[in-house]
């Protein structure tokens, strides 16, 4: 990517104008792969805590 150079270069600023291009849309790729994941196989629950007693009602 950069080869250390003292200047910065069309070269160097193409490279990271194409990191910061294209970064946004890999976040967005894998944050809807991993909240597909979510949907289908659910999250774990490692501390083995029953969600429903732990529950606050909302109106009483």
């Amino acid at each position: 990517l950069a080869w250390g150079g003292y200047s910065v270069g069309d070269a160097t600023l193409n490279r990271f104008y194409s990191f910061h291009f294209i970064l946004p849309f890999l976040m967005l790729l894998f944050v809807g792969v991993h909240l597909s994941l979510l949907h289908d196989f659910g999250s774990s629950n490692p501390l083995g805590v029953d969600s429903r007693t732990m529950m606050v009602p909302f109106y009483p």
